[in-house]
């Protein structure tokens, strides 16, 4: 007789590493932008980039190029070491595809 094993992929994981806690405001904040350039990144993240500044006193949006950007970079070491000698507070990251 064959046994057939099913197994449900909805099933919980265990977290190892929560995100990184969420600022209480970001007026005054420095924020970095890093783009996998996917979705027409080249247009909405300037247009996030003016939001931001226009709706948050003081916050500092630096400009979408400091970073590495497309998926191959993105995740590299590289990458993560510019954004911490950045000194930002917080990182978006973008775009979906």
């Amino acid at each position: 007789m064959v046994q057939i094993s099913f197994y449900d992929p909805a099933g919980a994981l265990d977290i190892s590493q929560p995100h990184a806690p969420r600022l209480d405001t970001i007026a005054g904040k420095k924020i970095g932008i890093i783009t996998n350039e996917q979705w027409q990144a080249y247009r909405t993240l300037p247009m996030i980039k003016s939001m931001f500044e226009e709706d948050f006193p003081g916050v500092d949006i630096l400009p979408i190029d400091r970073f590495a950007q497309g998926n191959a970079l993105i995740g590299e070491e590289l990458t993560a070491q510019q954004v911490l000698e950045s000194g930002v507070d917080a990182v978006i990251i973008g775009n979906a595809a």
